[in-house]
């Protein structure tokens, strides 16, 4: 499948680009991030500490466990805080 993949703040920063599109067999988040760490160099620094980086699976939040078999859209970014 093909699947959108959206990068925000410093994630876009290492990996060098807002989005992409990626073709993958991933199942779960988690296996989607282990093919872009796959990529190269830049998605391994970006994905270290997937910790302190939160997910949304067509626009809701999820977790790295979660189901992306039927997605179109998967965004990657660090926990807001406010004030």
């Amino acid at each position: 499948m093909t699947v959108r993949v959206l990068y925000f703040s410093w994630l876009r920063e290492r990996i060098g680009v807002p989005s992409e599109s990626i073709e993958t067999n991933a199942v779960r988040v988690n296996d989607l991030l282990d093919e872009l760490r796959e990529k190269g160099e830049r998605y391994k620094l970006a994905f270290t500490q997937t910790s302190s980086i939160c997910v949304a699976i067509d626009q809701e939040l999820g977790d790295m466990d979660s189901d992306i078999t039927k997605a179109e859209e998967i965004a990657f970014f660090p926990p807001m805080t406010g004030g």
